[in-house]
């Protein structure tokens, strides 16, 4: 198991950090955006329907 042999820890640190800043980078740069839009546009329309549903 070289998860618990010492000589391997620097190596699966350093890989371990490297792919969680670029998970957060792509999630943050590319998927996210694209989440808080829809969101975004959902409720503005829903906002605006309730708004003229009222007139």
């Amino acid at each position: 198991m070289p998860q618990l042999v010492p000589f391997y820890f620097v190596n699966e640190i350093t890989f371990t950090f490297v792919i969680i800043t670029l998970m957060v980078y792509i999630l943050s740069k590319y998927i996210l955006p694209r989440f808080v839009r829809l969101f975004l546009s959902r409720t503005f329309y829903i906002k605006n329907f309730l708004i003229y549903q009222k007139k």
